[in-house]
């Protein structure tokens, strides 16, 4: 399967800015989509923002203005820049990817997560 690794979580004053990273290795044919989740304790689990190969992105309405995904294809990294943090903000944040993997079969995976605070 796939192995992903986030970073760049970490506490931060509201109004500040982040920017998680999330690198896919592993047994990967094509990564079609990636995408950012998070969970705040007591929550549900919410999408965030996704991305497609050809640069398609969607954002949550909470959000959106706010957060920006990228990635590199090249390094099957994907990016989320969080400025004007809100302390709602504040979960674990995990990274996915859809795709493909080397027998063709289909990749769902998920990252292990990185925690965002934000607070004072």
């Amino acid at each position: 399967q796939v192995q992903l690794v986030e970073s760049g979580g970490g506490l931060v004053q509201p109004g500040g800015s982040l920017r998680l990273s999330c690198a896919a290795s592993g047994s990967i044919f094509r990564i079609d989509t990636m995408r950012w989740a998070r969970q705040a304790p007591g929550k549900q689990r919410e999408l965030v923002a996704s991305i497609t190969t050809g640069n398609n992105r969607n954002y949550a309405s909470s959000v959106e203005g706010r957060f920006t995904i990228s990635r590199d294809n090249a390094k099957n990294t994907v990016y989320l820049q969080m400025n004007s943090l809100k302390p709602e903000d504040t979960a674990v944040y995990y990274c996915n990817v859809l795709g493909l993997g080397l027998r063709r079969e289909v990749l769902n995976s998920w990252g292990q997560g990185t925690q965002v605070t934000v607070s004072s």
